[in-house]
């Protein structure tokens, strides 16, 4: 047997290293068997003048008790036998809930792991990340056309029920981007919200992604006069 002491957290990790390594049902220990195996363990550890903690003592004590009263015949009262306790199961007990204890220690080790790798940061304005010839006029910001999606989804949710139009044409960021240019082209400047005529899921997402990139390649300005005033989008020349 070949076990080193700083390979286990005590003697209940022992124990059950010894059961796992026999095959052994934890209702039903074997327990001469594993008596034996612990001692020679500990046995083995002394030779090597190794220092045993107290608690590998104690757990030898009990187990060899244990093994004793097994060995003692059960009580009879009028020559029938009496149903006496199980002198293992204070000692399974004590297993189980170590062995629950134990999985949970590493889901949570693992959970932990699993933490490290996730980095965080508190919320920051992103208005400094915006260059000087910035595509937000006026006092706006791009938190502008975000707060405006989100009213229009509101508003969209409130005037239920949406348009259930049946369309097999493929909505696009780029075909969207090349009729919003068409538009802005005749009309140099539009309100956000009229750039959204049809209410379907695809034709709002396709829309706005679309608006987004083509502010982030400075083909449109977002500008709103005053707070709480219409979002209004302006074609670059």
């Amino acid at each position: 047997m070949d076990l080193k002491l700083d390979a286990f957290e005590g003697p209940l990790d022992l124990l059950l290293h010894l059961i796992k390594e026999n095959k052994m049902d934890i209702f039903d220990i074997e327990i001469e068997s594993i008596t034996k195996q612990y001692l020679d363990y500990i046995h083995k550890m002394e030779e090597q003048n190794l220092d045993i903690a107290s608690s590998y003592l104690v757990m030898a004590s009990e187990l060899t008790l244990i093994k004793a009263r097994m060995l003692l015949p059960r009580p009879k009262v009028d020559d029938e036998e009496v149903e006496d306790t199980d002198p293992r199961e204070e000692l399974v007990t004590r297993l189980l809930e170590y062995q629950a204890y134990k999985e949970i220690t590493k889901t949570l080790k693992e959970n932990e792991s699993k933490r490290q790798e996730i980095h965080t940061k508190l919320p920051e304005n992103i208005n400094k990340y915006i260059e000087n010839d910035t595509i937000i006029k006026g006092e706006g910001s791009l938190d502008l056309l975000v707060d405006a999606f989100k009213k229009f989804l509101e508003r969209k949710n409130e005037d239920k029920p949406l348009s259930t139009k049946v369309t097999m044409k493929e909505i696009t960021v780029s075909s969207r981007k090349l009729e919003i240019r068409n538009i802005l082209k005749k009309d140099k400047k539009i309100s956000f919200f009229k750039l959204f005529p049809i209410s379907t899921k695809e034709y709002i997402v396709a829309t706005f992604l679309a608006i987004l990139d083509m502010a982030r390649n400075k083909e449109l300005l977002i500008e709103q006069e005053e707070l709480f005033s219409d979002i209004i989008i302006e074609g670059v020349s």
